[in-house]
């Protein structure tokens, strides 16, 4: 199904990280990135782009791999940070900080070896290799997709609760047109990201 084999590297590297992110798009909400390391060889039945999944296949999967994994890092940037470094920066600072803090199940930091990472370059002194459309290529940068997918969503779901009338539970902070009707009724909270309201709120932020 993955037409990026991991084989090779497996031969030279003991550690193999897979880095992908969620949430570029969205108007409201944090970009989240993951890193995960997986034992080698390993492939989880199902795995596959998070974009490509039912939110209970999923959630699902999300704990075959917290369960299987050697090491998970997650690394967070609100929309305060969005809108002052910008998305691309803001992504990949998250990137950087999953990469730098992946700890096993047991509380122990381990770094990887190499890292694949999907369509990005991180800021690090570890070999890696940036392959477009990642997560549709390669096993452990989907098992990134999916991890960061389920936290990513939960959030969002918590955040419905403290900002109600978005409709954050079910569009997750994308630009959907129930949001962006609540946005022109309502107008901003404090975790929508104002750099990207601009043309629906017609320079009102």
């Amino acid at each position: 199904m993955f037409d990026f084999s991991l084989e090779e590297y497996e031969k030279k590297y003991n550690l193999l990280a897979g880095v992908d992110e969620v949430g570029r798009g969205p108007l409201a909400g944090p970009v989240v990135a993951c890193a995960v390391i997986m034992p080698k060889g390993m492939i989880i039945e199902g795995v596959k782009d998070s974009k490509k999944l039912t939110p209970k296949k999923r959630d699902m999967l999300d704990l075959l791999i917290r369960e299987h994994a050697l090491g998970i890092g997650i690394g967070i940037e609100d929309e305060k940070s969005i809108d002052e470094i910008n998305i691309k920066q803001a992504t990949r600072k998250a990137m950087k900080t999953a990469l730098d803090n992946i700890f096993t199940k047991e509380g122990e930091k381990i770094s990887a070896d190499i890292v694949f990472v999907d369509a990005e370059k991180i800021d690090c002194q570890i070999p890696q290799e940036s392959l477009i459309k990642g997560d549709d290529r390669c096993f452990i940068i989907a098992c990134a997709s999916i991890v960061a997918k389920v936290l990513r969503d939960k959030m969002m779901v918590e955040y419905e609760e403290q900002y109600p009338g978005y409709d954050f539970a079910k569009n997750k902070g994308y630009g959907t047109k129930k949001h962006r009707e609540a946005l022109l009724e309502i107008g901003p909270c404090s975790i929508h990201r104002k750099t990207f309201l601009r043309k629906i709120l017609h320079g009102k932020v």
